[in-house]
C-alpha cells in the first residue's frame, strides 16, 4: 500500500506529431481534492484520460494506490497490459464527463444500477439499494424512475455522478462536468461535488470554474502547454501567482476574490 493514492511520473502523450503532455509529474494523497486549471489545449483532459486508460501514453508511469496502470515491463520491453486487466484497473477510478453519457432508454436508477449488476455482479435488489442511496445523495431520489429526456441537464449530470460513485472507486475524476450546462444549472452540480469533498472523497477535477476551484480544492494544479506550470494552495496561487503565465490566465478568467 502506497502513501500516494495517485502517482504520475514523467507522463508523455502525443497525438501523431503533436506532443500534448510533456513530462507531467503529480502526487496525490488520499482525501485530497485537486482542481486542474489551464487554457484549452493545455493537456488537462488528456491527463485525466490517461489515468483511466481511455488514452494510451507513450512514456512515463501512472500508479493508483501503488499499482502500475496500463503497462508492464516484460523482458526489458514496455507492453500494454491485457484488456481484462486494464478493465479491472479502470474500475479503480470513476469518471464524470462533459457529456452525461446516460442510456436514453433506461431510467435514472437503471443507469446507476447497470454497472453494479454487470461489473460488480451484484443482485438487482442489492444494486437497487446502492443506486437509491446515491440518487438520494445527489438529490434525485424522487426522479429515480425518470428517463434522461425527462430530466434537466443538471439532473442528468447528477445521475452520471451517482452512477460513477456507486461503483465505489478509489479516485473520482471530473472532466469539465459543468461546461455543457446552462448557467443556472451549474450550481446544483457543483454543490454535489462540494458535498463529496466534505465527505473526504479523493477527487481530481478539471474545471474552468475558478471560484469553485478556489473554494473546494485542497490543491490547485495549473497546466500550461503540456506541463504543470504551477501548483499549490489555492489561496496562495489565486492571490499570489508566482508565474507570469498564471497571472495572465487568472486575469482572463471571470473569477474575482
Amino acid at each position: 500500500m502506497s502513501d500516494c493514492l495517485l502517482e504520475i511520473r514523467n507522463l508523455h502523450k502525443s497525438f501523431g506529431a503533436v506532443e500534448v503532455l510533456k513530462g507531467v509529474d503529480c502526487l496525490m494523497r488520499p482525501g485530497e481534492v485537486i482542481s486542474v486549471i489551464g487554457s484549452s489545449g493545455s493537456g488537462k483532459t488528456t491527463m485525466l484520460r490517461c489515468i483511466n486508460m481511455l488514452e494510451d501514453f507513450q512514456d512515463g508511469s501512472i500508479r493508483i494506490d501503488g499499482e502500475e496502470i496500463g503497462y508492464e515491463i516484460i523482458d526489458g520491453a514496455r507492453r500494454r497490459k491485457k484488456e481484462r486487466e486494464i478493465a479491472r484497473q479502470r474500475a479503480l477510478t470513476g469518471m464524470a464527463f462533459q457529456q452525461f453519457n446516460l442510456f436514453p432508454h433506461m431510467s435514472a436508477i437503471d443507469n446507476v444500477m447497470l454497472g453494479l449488476v454487470k461489473a460488480k455482479r451484484m443482485t438487482r435488489d442489492a444494486a437497487r439499494d446502492v443506486a437509491e442511496r446515491w440518487l438520494e445523495r445527489v438529490g434525485l431520489r424522487d426522479r429515480s424512475d425518470h428517463y434522461p429526456s425527462q430530466l434537466s441537464g443538471g439532473q442528468q449530470q447528477r445521475v452520471a455522478i451517482a452512477r460513477a460513485i456507486a461503483m465505489n472507486p478509489k479516485l473520482m475524476l471530473f472532466d469539465e462536468v459543468t461546461s455543457a450546462l446552462d448557467p443556472e444549472l451549474v450550481s446544483e452540480v457543483l454543490q454535489v461535488i462540494k458535498g463529496l469533498a466534505a465527505d473526504g472523497m479523493s477527487m481530481l477535477i478539471v474545471t474552468h470554474e475558478m471560484r469553485f476551484a478556489y473554494e473546494v480544492s485542497t490543491r490547485v494544479i495549473f497546466m500550461n502547454q503540456g506541463r504543470i506550470g504551477e501548483e499549490g494552495d489555492p489561496r496562495e496561487m489565486f492571490n499570489r501567482p508566482r508565474t507570469e503565465r498564471l497571472t495572465e490566465f487568472l486575469k482572463s478568467s471571470p473569477f474575482t476574490k
